[in-house]
């Protein structure tokens, strides 16, 4: 009896341990599972895109946290898009997720960043400080949050030569999916622009944007592939503020058509117009006498007051005040 008895306790002993090995071996799998599934969904939220002619490579990857953590390193990110002809590299990456949650992902992401075109554009940018979380679902990325502090661009055109340089101490981005819609919300904090060989005069800028795309959710994480081509909205608010109680405010639904020229029907609101035309005088002195024009004629609408409400048409690009007062062209996307 007492040597069955060891007999079956040893079963039982090789049987747990057998167990725990077993359990452990699974664990490990299915941590370094998560891993991997870790960088396809950061790369995906860096570049979002479901194409096979767009690539992302982490250099030098490096997976830590393990048995708690999941963190995922690499000393440089590189995406390519050979559909559109447009290639980016970015300096390191550092992401995490706990196990207990490893759909919510907060990622770190340095400066420099390049971005080229097969059409001349480049631009290259830097910034103090990029964080970003993310919460994924079943397929995909349910909603994500970008903060970037010090954020400095310049774009260069090789065919025109033109140079664009903006600078913004604080951008935040929200993206979230609402149903079949995408929501989205922008904001650019004490952001300034210079255009070369243009009047330096840019006042400083502090802007906001909300908007919802419909039946856009899949743009997110890239699994729509159709991007604003065909695509139809409502901006529910988009304001400008320079300072001084002058802003512009922007409200109203929109469209792009297939092959992205721009039409909607907009409500524009410009607090305190007089000081508004005096800066976009100043700004660009070779269209004064226009400017001065449509300012008087806005100031009629509202009445003789400084705060003009006005409804602003674009049709297939083409801007218009109240349907029958032009302002000029907007070029496609």
């Amino acid at each position: 009896m007492a040597a069955s008895s060891q007999s079956s306790s040893g079963r039982k002993f090789w049987l747990l341990g057998g167990g725990i090995i077993l359990v452990i071996a699974l664990y490990t799998g299915g941590w370094f599972y998560a891993a991997s599934q870790l960088k396809t969904t950061v790369l995906r939220a860096i570049a979002p895109h479901d194409s096979a002619g767009v690539s992302g490579e982490c250099a030098d990857i490096d997976f830590r946290g393990f048995p708690f953590r999941i963190g995922l390193f690499c000393s440089k990110v590189d995406v390519d898009d050979n559909v559109n002809g447009v290639s980016a590299s970015f300096g390191e990456l550092r992401s995490a997720a706990q196990v207990y949650a490893p759909g919510h992902i907060v990622w770190e992401l340095d400066s420099p960043a390049e971005i080229r075109t097969a059409h001349g554009l480049s631009i290259n940018a830097e910034w103090a400080n990029l964080q970003s979380s993310l919460v994924t679902k079943l397929k995909g990325i349910d909603r994500s949050s970008t903060v970037i502090d010090g954020l400095k661009v310049v774009a260069t055109s090789s065919t025109t030569g033109q140079t664009v340089n903006f600078d913004s101490t604080h951008t935040e981005i929200h993206l979230r999916q609402n149903g079949a819609d995408l929501d989205g919300a922008v904001a650019v904090m004490g952001s300034n622009t210079k255009i070369k060989d243009w009047p330096q005069v840019f006042p400083q800028l502090t802007a906001s944007a909300d908007i919802t795309l419909a039946g856009k959710a899949g743009m997110i994480d890239g699994s729509d592939e159709k991007g604003l081509y065909g695509a139809s909205g409502e901006l529910r608010k988009a304001v400008a503020d320079i300072g001084d109680g002058r802003t512009m405010t922007v409200t109203g639904p929109f469209s792009f058509d297939e092959e992205g020229y721009l039409s909607g029907q907009f409500k524009l609101e410009i607090e305190r117009l007089g000081p508004w035309r005096d800066s976009i005088k100043t700004t660009f002195p070779e269209i004064a006498k226009s400017v001065d024009t449509a300012a008087k004629l806005l100031k009629a609408l509202a009445g003789g007051g400084d705060k003009v409400s006005v409804d602003l048409v674009v049709n297939k690009g083409n801007a218009t005040v109240s349907g029958f007062i032009p302002l000029g062209s907007i070029p496609p996307i």
